[in-house]
């Protein structure tokens, strides 16, 4: 581990020899013609559009609660439970194809659709050369993925933790968490990192076994997504926060349950949104980062990049959890399979394609480019940390504070809950959040772009994060916008009166 950032460089002129040779000048073409997409325009504007209709299919059913925020039994369209059918086959189907792209045609994303291309295969034939590229089920891979759901599991229920508070729920309760992430974070890494060193594990032992973990987490999400289902019929924590669609397809995608709970403090939705996926995040990242200084006996500078701007953000994500507790996943959505695959699945395996793309295809970016990239993630981290951090004091001082060395301007809004109470709250209209109503995102994207970036532009596949980021923040737009009209009524008219773009101030 101590040499895990040995320098190596393909130096021109560079002959490889040996038996490694074609490997190796495969590897050092690579890593300097690393500025060519390699794609066609066609072939790029068709996945642009694939990836478009990912995004807008897996928030577009969200937005029905959103517009019915208060209500307990409401009916939805059939298009909109077609839909959530669609997306429990679809979710699976597109990230298997991403894993058949990644690990048996180097990241090309288009690659597994063209291969079949004039070659007069049968339809059988083609569906099981298809199969044989997806991820196979290992005893081992089942076993450890369980192991670490139980680690995770008792760790979050054990682990002394400070008591965080979410917002009010529709139906008028104000739930408590335990709020332990930072510490649990913290001892998995050391634990990670320290049996690495010892040589008890092999830090590459999560790569190794990609693909019988991806089976293993398919598994556990559908498990959760049933469970959850039954859990909202049979015994639901909290039955007056339960919303029942009529439709079979949109409670099993959306969830039924707000709170789902295990006694009074153990949250599966905080649980699932923190624990397997995003713990794992920079595990994953380390892991392939160790699988790919096996491979050519260096780390690159483009992997170090993607580590250090993941590493960034959750390390915020979990130092800053209690603040996480009024986020739209936490605050808004329900527990369904939107958040029980998605968080086993989804997130884990989706949103470290970097590192997965980096240990097939190395690149080592000019020193001018990783600047930009790391000014660019700084940007963005300052302002998701700045909106954040300026959100936070106005409520906990109840607007009485300055933001940008300036009073706070602040609309107080009075609403009421299903219970039939009235509650307080209010809305800041100054600092970033006078630039505009999500200008939060803003550092989203940027962060994201940065990870994107860091992998050169060879290929499409790993820019699929910022693609689908974008089309994702710009449907959760839309949900807030209209939950907030739905919630605040004419104080949210008089914010947008006063705040008048939604994202990006001038031109969205």
């Amino acid at each position: 581990m101590a040499n895990l950032v040995k320098k190596r460089a393909f130096e021109k002129g560079d002959i490889p020899t040996g038996a490694n040779a074609s490997e190796d000048a495969k590897l050092g073409k690579n890593l300097k013609n690393f500025n060519t997409w390699g794609r066609d325009s066609g072939t790029f504007a068709a996945t642009c559009v694939l990836y478009f209709f990912l995004g807008l299919a897996s928030e577009s059913s969200s937005l029905f609660f959103a517009q019915n925020p208060l209500s307990d039994n409401v009916e939805i369209s059939y298009f909109t439970s077609l839909m959530s059918l669609f997306m429990l086959i679809f979710t699976p189907a597109l990230s298997n194809y991403f894993y058949a792209a990644c690990y048996t045609h180097g990241c090309d994303l288009i690659a597994p659709t063209t291969f079949f291309f004039g070659k007069g295969m049968t339809a059988s034939k083609i569906v099981w050369t298809f199969v044989s590229w997806l991820p196979k089920p290992s005893t081992g891979a089942f076993i450890g993925y369980s192991a670490w759901l139980l680690y995770q599991g008792v760790m979050y229920a054990i682990v002394p933790s400070k008591i965080g508070y979410g917002q009010r729920t529709p139906a008028g309760y104000l739930l408590l968490y335990k709020v332990n992430g930072f510490p649990v974070y913290i001892v998995t890494h050391i634990l990670y990192l320290g049996l690495s060193y010892a040589g008890i594990i092999d830090p590459a032992l999560i790569a190794k076994n990609w693909g019988g973990l991806f089976v293993a987490a398919n598994f556990s999400g559908y498990l959760f997504t049933v469970f959850a289902y039954v859990k909202a019929h049979l015994f639901p924590s909290h039955p007056e926060d339960r919303k029942f669609s009529g439709s079979i397809t949109y409670d099993l995608f959306m969830g039924i349950e707000f709170n789902p709970r295990l006694g009074k403090t153990w949250d599966f939705k905080l649980f699932f949104n923190g624990r397997p996926g995003i713990v794992a995040w920079t595990l994953i990242d380390l892991s392939f980062a160790a699988l790919q200084y096996q491979k050519i006996g260096y780390v690159t500078n483009s992997m170090i990049l993607v580590i250090l701007i993941h590493a960034t953000y959750v390390i915020d994500f979990f130092y800053n959890e209690d603040w996480y507790l009024r986020t739209i996943d936490i605050a808004h959505d329900h527990f369904g399979y939107y958040l029980a695959w998605g968080d086993c699945v989804w997130l884990p395996f989706m949103y470290t394609l970097q590192a997965q793309y980096l240990s097939i295809n190395p690149i080592d970016l000019p020193a001018s480019l990783a600047v930009a990239i790391v000014v660019m993630g700084a940007l963005g981290y300052y302002i998701f940390r700045g909106t954040n951090y300026q959100k936070d004091i106005v409520r906990s001082s109840d607007g009485n504070c300055y933001i940008w060395g300036k009073p706070a301007e602040v609309i107080r809004t009075v609403y009421s809950t299903s219970d039939g109470k009235t509650h307080k709250s209010l809305l800041l209209c100054s600092g970033f959040w006078g630039l505009s109503r999500q200008f939060n995102y803003v550092g989203d994207l940027l962060m994201s772009m940065a990870m994107c970036m860091a992998c050169g532009f060879n290929h499409l596949l790993p820019y699929f994060y910022i693609i689908y980021m974008y089309i994702l923040l710009n449907h959760r737009i839309i949900r807030s916008e209209k939950r907030c009209r739905a919630k605040y009524g004419k104080y949210w008219d008089m914010y947008c009166e006063k705040v008048k773009w939604k994202l990006c101030p001038g031109l969205y």
